[in-house]
């Protein structure tokens, strides 16, 4: 059982058995993925203190000769999948992760109390356009502190902060109100769990819109200080690799 653990955390699911070899390799996340020699992005196997967990292996983002191994912790690109869940769900992970998932707030903690961890959000509209932030670091508190947001050392790429306004905040998810307003900022508004604030500035697990929607509702996938506006994306992705 190990072995079969070790070398699935190697090679993405989609290899055959034939195409493993025989080391044994317990990765951790996607850069010791990058690191043994694997520059193919796609789902891979990863370990943590509760057993294998799958997730999307960004090996191409970044700038030249900086780029590639991101564990993708968000992806909304098409709204396959309903983000409207309640605590468990986002805990543990949901969706597919070849498109829409969440990866899971307790693996989130678990990979960032071990090491440290720049933070990537990537953005694009529904004209093609993309822009990225980035975090020098990130990391989520237990959850018996709420799973608390840590997230600081902000680099535009274009997309402005809008990430820095939720530093600090317990997640909330609709039947577990953490946010700081005397409301419920997921049943009254936005529809997904998040580190929710007063209360927020982007919203990256809300309703997903069409291209006609998307400029109507304002309640969608955000990023405010991208156009200073609240117009829904076409995609998001939020990504994590271990700090140099």
């Amino acid at each position: 059982m190990i072995v079969l653990l070790c070398l699935s955390a190697l090679f993405p699911v989609s290899m055959g058995t034939s195409d493993v070899k025989s080391e044994c390799f317990l990765a951790k996340d996607c850069s010791d993925i990058y690191a043994s020699g694997y520059s193919t992005s796609g789902v891979y196997t990863i370990n943590t203190i509760d057993g294998p967990v799958q997730a999307y292996c960004d090996m191409q983002s970044g700038e030249q000769n900086d780029q590639g191994h991101w564990t993708v912790l968000l992806r909304r690109l098409d709204g396959e999948v309903n983000f409207f869940r309640a605590w468990d769900s986002y805990k543990w992970g949901f969706g597919n992760y070849e498109g829409e998932y969440w990866l899971g707030l307790e693996f989130l903690h678990q990979l960032t109390r071990r090491y440290r961890y720049n933070l990537r959000v990537d953005v694009e509209d529904f004209e093609g356009k993309k822009a990225y932030a980035l975090y020098q670091s990130f990391s989520v508190d237990s959850e018996a502190d709420g799973y608390k947001l840590h997230v600081s050392g902000f680099v535009n790429g274009g997309a402005g902060d809008s990430l820095s306004y939720h530093n600090g905040m317990k997640f909330s998810t609709f039947d577990k109100d953490q946010d700081l307003t005397g409301d419920n900022c997921v049943m009254n508004y936005y529809q997904g769990g998040f580190w929710y604030n007063a209360c927020y500035h982007t919203n990256p697990t809300g309703h997903y819109f069409s291209e006609e929607m998307s400029k109507k509702k304002d309640f969608g996938v955000t990023w405010k200080t991208w156009k200073n506006n609240w117009n829904s994306l076409k995609s998001i992705t939020m990504k994590i690799r271990r700090a140099k």
